[in-house]
């Protein structure tokens, strides 16, 4: 289950183990007559399968495998690590009997989906409040999503000599940044060494190695001329980007979207720097990765933002975000008066400081 718009769960890949293989006993209970299956979820595969409306589930996987009991047509998941003993599972309040490692397993799957389902409720109750409300109601989800997240971190820090936090590696790693899965990933302690959570440390370290590449790529373009890109205006109307660039004047290209909260923080900013320099030589361009028009227009009207503004309404798909390889925002470029590209993603007071260093202030 996941928290609407807020937080996205990773993507898998697989990682071998070898490890000896146990049998497993799952009696799978209030089942309504349906097809049950037990998944690997390391692999993904469904190791055995089962119809009615009580259903033996028994077969072979590696000691204390993370597996999943999951009704065809249902999306829960019920969670068992293969440590050997019998359990049984309700399929239809989720609950498990038979296996303390396990109890413990789907104690915090159950607390954790309520308060995912308290959280989703919030945000839905939002729309129909006036906007003093909103604010007031988004400070509490804020804090009861925060409070949700803690809930991850205890649950490393409170189980450091047993297996249980590898069944919830998918949402430790999207839920918690990565100085606090580090801290929680010793190799002493129990989960680490688990192969799922080896996986997602995996993904990790390849994830972080694409960053650092496409960082290392990104300066790259520091010291070459700008590339030319055509996109329409808020009134339809394209614009090439050199119109504004090369031109004469100090121009940053403000990679942004009025979805990016990260965005919305920076732009004040921006604005203040414009406002400083614009007189004195300094232009802005705004290369938005909206898809939505109307929201696009009416963020920069909300933000005070007073300069060009182009977007072919592609999102990720934009031509600027192809063209100058954009993976992340906020991002920018400097470009001198001769349309020679001198920084890139100068946030907080970096741009100030290198704009009062052009203008000599």
């Amino acid at each position: 289950m996941k928290i609407k718009s807020i937080i996205a769960i990773a993507a898998g890949v697989v990682l071998a183990a070898c490890t000896s293989q146990t049998g497993f006993s799952i009696k799978a209970i209030e089942a309504g007559g349906g097809v049950v299956n037990v998944i690997d979820l390391l692999s993904g595969n469904v190791i055995t399968s089962g119809e009615g409306d009580e259903v033996l589930l028994v077969g072979k996987a590696d000691k204390n495998a993370l597996l999943a009991v999951q009704k065809e047509g249902e999306d829960w998941q019920t969670l068992l690590f293969n440590d050997g003993e019998p359990v049984c599972v309700n399929i239809e309040d989720h609950s498990v009997e038979g296996s303390e490692l396990n109890r413990k397993v789907t104690e915090f799957d159950l607390a954790s989906s309520k308060a995912i389902s308290i959280i989703n409720d919030a945000i839905d109750s939002l729309e129909d409040l006036d906007p003093a409300a909103q604010v007031v109601n988004s400070a509490s989800i804020q804090s009861k999503i925060e409070e949700f997240m803690k809930s991850y971190k205890d649950l490393l820090s409170q189980n450091h000599d047993n297996i249980v936090p590898a069944a919830f590696m998918p949402s430790i790693f999207s839920y918690l940044d990565e100085e606090e899965i580090n801290e929680e990933l010793k190799p002493e302690y129990a989960y680490t060494k688990h192969p799922y959570t080896q996986k997602f440390i995996k993904m990790m370290d390849e994830q972080k190695a694409k960053e650092e590449a496409a960082v290392a790529a990104a300066q790259q373009i520091i010291g070459s001329k700008f590339t030319d890109v055509e996109e329409p205006d808020v009134d339809g109307k394209n614009h090439k980007l050199s119109e504004y660039v090369g031109t004469g004047k100090w121009v940053l290209v403000d990679f942004w979207a009025s979805w990016c909260g990260p965005c919305r923080r920076e732009m004040p900013n921006v604005v203040a720097a414009y406002k400083k320099y614009s007189a004195k030589g300094f232009d802005i361009v705004g290369l938005s990765f909206d898809n939505d028009k109307e929201a696009w227009v009416k963020a920069i009207a909300d933000l005070d933002m007073p300069w060009h503004h182009l977007s072919d309404l592609k999102g990720w798909q934009s031509k600027a975000a192809e063209v100058y390889g954009i993976h992340s925002i906020p991002s920018s470029l400097l470009i001198n008066p001769e349309g020679i590209i001198v920084a890139r993603d100068l946030r907080g007071d970096a741009l100030g400081n290198k704009l009062a260093e052009i203008f000599g202030e």
